[in-house]
């Protein structure tokens, strides 16, 4: 379910958010969907339940999840949230994609990127 690379730069609390968001994005995770307490998924990928409350918070912030006092944590209702999502994504594509120009990349090694990421061969 969620999967923790050891070696990434991110933070664990960080990819936990990304995991979820890939999850419900992709709709593996459906709308009022229970996720699991903050303890269960703490023993299921042994990390701190500090580090899973954390990002259970940045996903009921940017409103991927919401809490139910005594109950839990489940899925939102998401598909505006996606669009927001997909949105930020290109954003950022697009300033990447800038700041490389800027730098002085060339078309063609930005599109050569761009295929190796597609292919993934990142």
């Amino acid at each position: 379910m969620i999967i923790i690379d050891s070696n990434s730069t991110k933070s664990i609390y960080e990819q936990i958010y990304d995991e979820f968001v890939r999850l419900i994005t992709t709709k593996v995770l459906k709308p009022d969907e229970k996720l699991p307490s903050v303890r269960e998924l703490a023993t299921m990928v042994r990390i701190n339940p500090n580090t899973i409350q954390k990002a259970y918070k940045l996903l009921e912030s940017k409103q991927f999840i919401y809490s139910v006092p005594g109950k839990g944590n489940f899925v939102a209702e998401n598909d505006n949230i996606v669009l927001a999502e997909i949105k930020d994504a290109e954003d950022n594509l697009k300033s990447d994609i800038r700041k490389l120009k800027k730098l002085g990349v060339g078309d063609e090694r930005i599109l050569s990127l761009a295929h190796d990421i597609l292919k993934g061969d990142d």
